[in-house]
């Protein structure tokens, strides 16, 4: 006779970023009683992508209709707002302009006014002269207004979520290995040895997704390869009175430089995107060879080198040298000089990346047995974050062994 195993959870969830927070919430409240486990390796949550961002709740304007990024940022923005203000979160909706400075940006200014009415939202075109009304400083073309996006404190976001999800989060337990059976579940060990068994598993491990996939005996079919991105705080904050953004390259999922007053009022300028030396790596001189290696034998990114080696020459250069971002600033904000922009700290994304070079440009959420993987969920997936949680939700219950 077979003994009952017992589980330390039904569901356990790696990653303790704001989306497996967020599916921790969701699977309490679909499911009440459901007995969730949150493995974070950091001492606390938020630490990576979550909390070394720009804070944009983003409208939902850049993506394309009916994509996953689409849906879930219209819906996310309006309940990612309705969260804070019911948590008492810092937030604001300021609204954002999107810039136009050279005149072979303006069909893609237009197309974007565009993909905003497909996605339902509102949106208003603007002159030259008009872009003062908002930002005396800024100087373009033409403009777009768009009214719902805003800023919050996406870390405090994630601590709510932890608090309130009822969940038992675990600090400082890095996975090391993960053995899964069909028809059982799944048992994780840590790296102090603890050993923890689910019925069920959710990989929301950000960063290091495709590596915690393959440790289940998944092939996810990609590669997380991290892009850095570097930021500066503008020493006169009076020069910019909300988010202004440059119209997007698109060719790539990243926005370019852009300008961003947060809640505490101070005006941060970035990112560009240059490849991270570690899974995360914040500055040049953090190098990890083994997460370098497989970075440099993967062949999607050696593609996509050949394939768009202007353009990460260009931001390679805005990286090295602080007159050449000030530079691309100076496009938007032209009274900006070098002494305006002050260090402030960089974030890496977790670009997935397949092996013939194409960046995923939508989340991306695959299933194995009794397994939920979610291997890529960039920005905007602050502002997604308790839809992205809900769907996930849904499919870790429907993952569990029925017996």
């Amino acid at each position: 006779m077979m003994r009952a195993i017992a589980y330390d959870c039904d569901v356990l969830v790696i990653g303790g970023g704001i989306v497996g927070l967020s599916t921790a919430y969701a699977i309490t409240r679909a499911a009440p009683g459901t007995r969730v486990t949150v493995l974070e390796k950091e001492p606390g949550p938020a630490r990576h992508q979550t909390g070394r961002n720009s804070g944009v709740i983003h409208s939902g304007i850049y993506y394309r209709p009916d994509s996953l990024k689409a849906r879930y940022a219209v819906r996310g923005a309006a309940e990612m707002v309705k969260f804070c203000t019911e948590y008492g979160i810092a937030h604001a909706v300021t609204g954002k302009l999107i810039v136009a400075t050279e005149r072979d940006e303006l069909p893609r200014l237009h197309a974007l006014v565009q993909r905003g009415r497909e996605n339902g939202i509102p949106v208003r075109e603007l002159g030259a002269a008009q872009i003062e009304e908002y930002e005396p400083q800024v100087r373009g073309l033409a403009a777009i207004h768009v009214a719902t996006t805003g800023v919050c404190d996406f870390v405090g976001v994630a601590r709510q979520l932890a608090d309130a999800s009822g969940a038992e989060i675990r600090y400082g337990a890095k996975v090391t290995y993960i053995d899964r059976r069909p028809g059982i579940g799944v048992a994780v060990r840590t790296a102090d040895g603890t050993i923890i068994r689910a019925r069920a598993l959710v990989n929301c491990a950000g960063l290091h997704c495709d590596e915690i996939a393959r440790l289940t005996g998944d092939e996810p079919r990609m590669r997380i390869v991290p892009f850095r991105g570097e930021y500066y705080t503008l020493a006169r904050p009076d020069l910019v009175h909300g988010l202004v953004y440059p119209v997007p390259d698109p060719a790539f999922p990243f926005l370019g430089v852009h300008l961003t007053r947060g809640i505490d009022g101070a005006v941060h300028i970035g990112p560009n995107a240059v490849p991270a030396l570690a899974r995360e790596g914040y500055d040049w001189r953090t190098v990890r060879p083994r997460e370098l290696g497989a970075t440099l034998t993967w062949p999607g990114s050696w593609r996509i080198a050949r394939r768009h080696w202007r353009y990460g020459g260009g931001e390679l250069l805005r990286s090295l040298s602080k007159p050449a971002f000030t530079n691309a600033v100076r496009r938007l904000l032209p009274s900006v000089t070098p002494d305006d922009l002050i260090p402030a700290a960089a974030g890496v994304r977790a670009q997935a990346v397949l092996r013939d070079g194409t960046l995923l440009d939508d989340f991306l959420i695959q299933e194995g047995p009794h397994t939920v993987h979610v291997l890529n969920a960039p920005s905007p997936a602050a502002t997604a974050s308790l839809p992205i949680g809900r769907e996930v939700a849904s499919r870790a219950l429907r993952a569990l062994p029925t017996t």
